[in-house]
């Protein structure tokens, strides 16, 4: 593989050429992406900012945060506010992402889209209104842990943070969830599989990684 410095704008800028690209290969479909990584890659971050260059190019985008399709406190609580496992497993109510966005963005699907499903703070519905994505839209869905659930993505970004730059960015008050992120880079490999890996170790100077010909 090769690993490629590029700036934070030229990620966006190639990135946007590429979901439009994908996008232009479904039409009259929509493209569903997944933008994924520990809360201190940034997922969310790079998903806003590649809302408007999509939009430039001609394409109807709806960015989804994973974080307003938690679960309900007395289920994400269950065993403690700072249980790690169970942030792992089951604080993303996956069924909910996939009944709301992700089907109805997917094929056959009629583009309804709930922009958000649960607002963890208040601890109740969001009491969104429904959203009509047209074909030849983009939903980006960002978040931490998006790529170990079998959801239907049909591109994948992954966000890959070294286990020391992980310890060193994510906020102390969030440090219990570490073990739950090395669960899912040990279980999960998103950095495998995922479409596009960018190396986010320095938020100031990612990388992307590239496969290389076996010849």
């Amino acid at each position: 593989m090769r690993i490629r410095p590029i700036s934070p704008d030229l990620l966006v800028a190639e990135l946007t050429g590429r979901l439009a690209d994908a996008s232009a290969t479904v039409e009259p479909a929509r493209l569903r992406v997944a933008v994924d990584g520990a809360p201190a890659a940034g997922p969310d971050e790079l998903a806003a900012a590649l809302v408007d260059p999509l939009r430039a190019r001609g394409r109807p985008v709806l960015h989804v945060r994973a974080d307003d399709f938690l679960r309900p406190a007395s289920l994400r609580f269950e065993l403690g506010r700072t249980n790690p496992d169970a942030y792992y497993e089951g604080w993303l109510d996956e069924a909910g992402l996939r009944r709301e966005v992700l089907d109805p963005a997917g094929p056959g699907g009629d583009g309804r889209v709930l922009p958000s499903l649960w607002d963890p703070v208040a601890d109740r519905a969001s009491r969104a209104a429904y959203l009509d994505l047209p074909p030849g839209g983009v939903v980006l869905v960002s978040g931490a842990l998006l790529l170990g659930g079998a959801l239907p993505f049909d591109v994948t970004v992954h966000l890959q943070v070294s286990t020391a730059a992980l310890r060193r960015r994510t906020d102390p008050d969030r440090g219990w969830t570490l073990p739950a992120f090395d669960r899912y880079a040990d279980e999960v490999v998103p950095a495998s599989f995922a479409d596009v890996v960018v190396r986010a170790d320095d938020p100031r100077h990612p990388a992307l990684v590239e496969a290389t010909d076996a010849g």
